[in-house]
């Protein structure tokens, strides 16, 4: 792929057609710049999350493609099919290092995006060598170093190794954007990225404005009684999601003889240990795999309740991409989390829910039983949600933002480094 002159060019791990995780934020940014600018690039892996395998027709050596009018090169590296620490940290660098080695044309800006830390971390580590006067902007959609502590991954070396590169990489870069106010507190507090460089913008829905659901048909197609509370968890199934507590919570219903159902949806490197469970013990929870856009916003129309459930520990790592799809949909939250978390104050700020204690089945079961006793109210806080998007979470004025900062950041290189 020949990248123009005068280019942005986007470094992502995750890109279309991936369905969740950060891939639908990419490339909507992508797809957003480039109705406002001439050039765009993207040099991106093979579809793989969050199965952790290639999709099928993809897995070239290397493959050029245009989505959207963008020009997308996409790079063959390993793909573990266990993505345990170790093995996720080949991955991250095995891409690293095909992204460096490929060819980068003259950019007039680049943006990583961590995830992948440690790949963009390389990037950053050949922009420094052949691209120096080129603005460098880091996207944080997690942190790593927190993510390693508060989900128990990895041992103190590693912890110290992963938070030393990502302290590195984001007091290199020329503006560093996160997605949330904590985010750039402790991108501050913790690395030294000094104010002025950190920009805040938030994630926005992915998703269009909802095309009502036939409720009674959904249901009935996935064999959800009119009477039975439908709780659904959407996403990745990984470890800080902590969904082995959402089967426990199915199996306090089914003893209890409680008519709810708990349904998770997607796919992660929990999934197999997490179905295991539900056919071994008696369980109101039930797994589905990942669905298409219309059956996806019909699934969250038809549930009583979405669910955001985390480990016990996980409080500052990320924001829940799901929240945005969540919110779009009208229907009330039950955030299973750290009280004093991101989740619980994004939940709280929107009024979209309820906060209930991470890791307890029994306070899981009992929250559920809070919002469905005033229907009324949980309806409110599903219509505060749905306000809550189309105001504070607006896809196009993150995308007039993040525009505009790039806009400032090759103009001042420019007059820096004037041609």
């Amino acid at each position: 792929m020949v990248i123009p002159a005068g280019s942005v060019l986007v470094f992502s791990l995750n890109f279309a057609p991936e369905p969740t995780g950060i891939a639908p934020y990419v490339s909507a940014l992508v797809r957003g710049l480039a109705s406002r600018r001439t050039n765009l690039a993207v040099l991106t892996a093979h579809p793989h999350y969050p199965d952790w395998k290639i999709t099928p027709g993809y897995g070239q050596w290397s493959r050029s493609e245009q989505i959207d009018g963008v020009s997308v090169s996409r790079l063959r590296h390993f793909v573990p099919s266990q993505p345990s620490p170790l093995p996720r940290a080949l991955s991250e660098v095995t891409f690293g290092i095909r992204q460096s080695f490929a060819r980068w044309g003259r950019p007039a800006s680049i943006v990583a995006l961590s995830p992948a830390l440690l790949s963009s971390a390389l990037v950053r580590l050949r922009s420094r060598l052949t691209h120096r006067s080129t603005p460098f902007v880091v996207w944080v959609q997690d942190l790593y170093g927190i993510g390693i502590s508060e989900t128990g991954q990895g041992g103190g070396l590693a912890a110290r190794i992963i938070r030393n590169v990502e302290g590195w990489l984001l007091r290199s870069a020329s503006t560093v954007v996160v997605i949330h106010d904590r985010f750039a507190d402790r991108v501050h507090d913790d690395f030294g990225v000094p104010r002025e460089r950190i920009a805040v913008i938030r994630n926005w829905t992915h998703l269009p404005p909802l095309p009502p659901a036939d409720v009674a048909a959904v249901r009935a197609l996935h064999g959800w009684s009119s009477d039975e509370v439908v709780v659904v968890h959407t996403g990745n199934m990984g470890v800080k999601q902590g969904l082995h507590h959402v089967v426990d919570a199915g199996r306090l219903a089914h003893e209890r003889g409680e008519n709810v159902r708990f349904v998770l949806v997607g796919n992660g490197s929990q999934r197999d240990e997490l179905q295991q469970r539900v056919d071994s013990e008696p369980t109101t929870t039930e797994l589905l795999p990942p669905l298409g856009d219309r059956d996806f916003t019909d699934m969250l129309q038809a549930a009583d309740i979405l669910l955001v459930n985390e480990l016990p520990g996980v409080a500052e790592m990320a924001v829940p991409s799901k929240l945005t799809s969540y919110f779009a949909a009208g229907r009330p939250v039950l955030a299973a989390t750290d009280s004093t978390g991101i989740t619980a104050q994004e939940v709280r700020a929107a009024s979209a829910g309820l906060v209930v204690a991470a890791g307890d089945p029994a306070a899981l079961l009992a929250g559920v039983s809070s919002l469905i006793s005033d229907r009324a109210h949980a309806d409110q806080m599903g219509h505060n949600g749905k306000r809550y998007r189309e105001t504070v979470l607006d896809e196009t004025f993150a995308i007039d933002r993040f525009d505009s900062l790039l806009a400032d950041l090759i103009a001042a290189a420019a007059e820096k480094h004037p041609a």
